[in-house]
């Protein structure tokens, strides 16, 4: 049992052994808790079953959730609703459970049919990327849990952030309404940041840069460290001095050597703009100058 740990040993059943379920499940493991099922079919979810959860049975779903106290539901958002129909369906699940879903945008109502046999239901959704590996154990201690869950008294709310607390993990409660703006908000900002950095890498590599990850990482590293301290103040570069010109010069070698990439550059751009202009940052003059320059075609 994990030092420190006061509560009951969980049965732990995790349905699937995806990036998320597979690494959920470790995390419990190593938290006091015993993961005695787990189902998988691909040949991915196969391998991260074997390297995170070694010795594990691999079962179909509904005998995991016969197994277990805790059943984990690490499936696609759309596959949420109708698996939990389908374990009440099969009698897989029985009050006195507790079946949990990680999908960020929905709350416990797709977990209903559950809840209807007295089970406890929650949501728990871990703030952090996933690559399915060991290091994503690691991770979790220094991250978030957006918790919602069901039950009278609170219980459902007290039990979800216990399960948080011994992960290491700080519980943050997230309404049930709240929950598709929540994981819209982090997906804007964790999937697109990706997408935003790999794109830099490309045109780097396109300047002649081959070592483009090094180029990158002290200024992106020092731009999201400025940006969490200082909101909008942190902003720089030709849009926050409204260099007009400078900002014509980007769109045109944007345009010659990768024009997939004008039109988030664009955009980007102007919200950059109407940002720094309403921290103060950016005079009325030098955000229509730019403005100007951003909706001209590159030359």
């Amino acid at each position: 049992m994990a030092a420190g740990r006061t509560g009951p040993r969980l049965r732990v059943g995790v349905i699937s052994a995806g990036r998320v379920g597979a690494v959920l499940g470790a995390a419990l493991q190593r938290a006091g808790h015993q993961v005695v099922a787990v189902s998988a079919v691909s040949e991915a979810s196969l391998r991260r079953a074997g390297e995170l959860l070694p010795g594990v049975a691999v079962l179909p779903p509904d005998e995991v959730a016969l197994q277990a106290d805790l059943v984990l539901l690490a499936v696609p958002d759309d596959a949420i609703a109708g698996l939990a129909r389908g374990l009440v369906a099969t009698g897989s699940l029985r009050a006195g459970q507790i079946l949990a879903h990680t999908c960020g945008a929905h709350g416990v109502d797709v977990l209903a049919p559950a809840a209807d046999v007295g089970v406890l239901t929650m949501a728990l959704h871990p703030a952090m990327t996933f690559t399915g590996r060991a290091e994503d154990v690691e991770r979790l201690a220094n991250a978030c849990m957006a918790v919602t869950a069901s039950g009278v008294d609170d219980a459902g709310w007290h039990v979800a952030e216990a399960l948080a607390l011994e992960l290491g993990m700080e519980p943050v409660r997230v309404p049930a309404e709240s929950r598709r703006l929540y994981h819209a908000a982090l997906t804007h900002g964790a999937n697109h940041l990706i997408t935003l950095v790999n794109e830099c890498a490309e045109l780097l590599r396109g300047a002649g840069i081959e070592i483009p990850d090094r180029v990158m990482a002290p200024i992106l590293s020092a731009s999201l460290d400025n940006a969490l301290r200082l909101g909008d103040r942190a902003i720089t570069g030709p849009v926050m001095r409204g260099d007009a010109g400078t900002v014509r010069a980007h769109l045109a070698a944007l345009s010659g050597e990768n024009p997939e990439t004008v039109a988030s550059y664009r955009e980007l751009a102007k919200r950059t703009a109407e940002r720094a202009e309403q921290a103060g940052i950016l005079r009325a003059d030098g955000a229509a100058a730019v403005r100007e320059a951003l909706d001209e075609e590159p030359a």
